[in-house]
């Protein structure tokens, strides 16, 4: 994975910028997105009665690294108008584009 498999689903220039560039801050914020995303994901089901939480949750982390796609598919399924399934679709792009990132910037510390 490199920047090449990043398709845009997560701004990361937002994300360097809200982060002042602190690679510190962009690691910890990404790996905390991920960690919750296996919390959340087996909840994106509409047989989980905490369902409605767990999408608008999703929402308000998805938009605070920069996933506004995922932000807008929560919003869309808060009001009927994407399901679970698009959710969950929306997710898993952005957490392919945060691997692909984090891949890349792993790649880049080995260089120096």
């Amino acid at each position: 994975m490199a920047r090449r498999d990043i398709s845009g689903a997560v701004d990361f220039a937002y994300l360097e910028g809200f982060a002042a560039g602190d690679s510190t801050v962009i690691d910890e914020v990404l790996a905390l997105f991920r960690e919750q995303a296996a919390l959340w994901t087996p909840m994106l089901d509409p047989a989980h009665p905490g369902w409605k939480d767990a999408v608008h949750t999703v929402k308000g982390a998805a938009r605070g690294v920069g996933a506004f796609a995922l932000g807008e598919a929560c919003e869309r399924c808060e009001a009927g108008q994407e399901s679970l399934d698009g959710v969950r679709t929306a997710l898993d792009v952005a957490l392919m584009d945060i691997a692909a990132y984090a891949h890349e910037r792993a790649l880049r510390s080995l260089k120096g």
